[in-house]
C-alpha cells in the first residue's frame, strides 16, 4: 500500500492537533483518508491503530500534569469497552457508513469551535446511571465507525460539568485508548489485517502526537491552524455526504 506525499506531511499535523487537546485523531484521521479517497473498509482499523498510539501519548502527558480523574473515566469506560469490542466486529454498508462519518465530521467541527461546553468553576459529581448509558453508547459507535469517541466525550463533560477543560482531555484520552484497543479487538476477532505500511503512519501520527500531547498539556493555543483543521472536516464531510 503506498500513501500521497501530501497525505504523510499532512498526518502528523493533524495528530498534532488532536493530541493537543487530548484526543487520539480519528476523525481528523478518517478525514484525511476520505479526502484522499482512501477504502472504507481500511479507513476503520487504520483509525483506530493511530488512535491507539496517539491518545496513549496524549494520556500520558495530560496525567503527568495530574489532570486524570480515575473515577470519573471509570463512570464512562466500564461498559463502554465491551460495546467498542462489538461495534468492531460488525461491518457496515460502505454508504452508510460514509455518510455517518460525515455527520460525525460535523461534531467534530463543531467541538474545535468550542460550541458544546467552556470552562465552569462549579464542578458536580458524576451520576454513574447517565455516565455508563453515555459511555456505552459513545463506545459501540467508537467501534462501529473506526473513532475513539473522544471528540463526543469531551463536550460530555463539560456539558455536564462533570470536569475542567484539563481534565475532560485527560478522561477523554484514555477512554479514547480503550475503545480503540477494544475496537480492533473487535476488528481482528471478525477476521480484519492491518497493512505493514500502516507502520509508517504510525510513525509519523506518533511524532506529531509527542508533540502535541507535550505542548496542549502546558499552555497553547493556535486559532490558524485550528482553522485549517477545520477547513479539512468541512471538505471531508462534503465528500463523504456527496459520495
Amino acid at each position: 500500500m503506498e500513501f500521497p506525499v501530501l497525505f504523510l506531511v499532512l498526518l502528523p499535523i493533524v495528530a498534532f492537533l488532536y493530541a493537543a487537546v487530548g484526543h487520539g485523531g480519528a476523525s481528523g484521521y478518517l478525514a484525511l483518508m476520505a479526502l484522499f479517497s482512501f477504502a472504507p473498509e481500511n479507513m476503520k482499523s487504520i483509525a483506530l491503530l493511530l488512535n491507539l498510539f496517539v491518545a496513549g501519548i496524549s494520556f500520558f502527558h495530560f496525567a503527568r500534569s495530574r489532570f486524570f480523574k480515575p473515577k470519573l473515566f471509570l463512570v464512562f469506560a466500564v461498559v463502554s469497552i465491551p460495546l467498542s469490542f462489538l461495534g468492531g466486529m460488525l461491518d457496515v454498508d460502505a454508504h452508510i457508513y460514509k455518510i455517518t462519518l460525515g455527520m460525525l465530521l460535523l461534531f467534530a467541527i463543531a467541538k474545535i469551535l468550542n460550541l458544546f461546553g467552556k470552562e465552569n468553576t462549579e464542578l458536580r459529581k458524576p451520576n454513574w446511571f447517565l455516565g455508563i448509558g453515555i459511555g456505552g453508547l459513545i463506545g459501540f459507535f467508537s467501534g462501529l465507525i473506526g473513532i475513539g469517541g473522544g471528540i463526543i466525550l469531551s463536550p460530555v463533560i463539560l456539558l455536564l460539568r462533570w470536569g475542567t477543560v484539563k481534565e475532560a482531555a485527560a478522561v477523554s484520552a484514555l477512554f479514547i485508548w480503550v475503545n480503540s484497543a477494544a475496537g480492533i479487538g473487535g476488528q481482528f476477532y471478525s477476521g480484519a489485517t492491518i497493512p505493514l505500511a500502516t507502520w509508517v503512519l504510525v510513525a509519523l501520527a506518533l511524532l506529531g502526537g509527542f508533540v502535541g500531547g507535550l505542548i496542549g498539556s502546558k499552555k497553547w493555543d493556535n486559532r490558524t491552524l485550528r482553522y485549517a483543521l477545520i477547513l479539512v472536516l468541512i471538505l471531508a464531510s462534503i465528500k463523504l455526504m456527496l459520495a
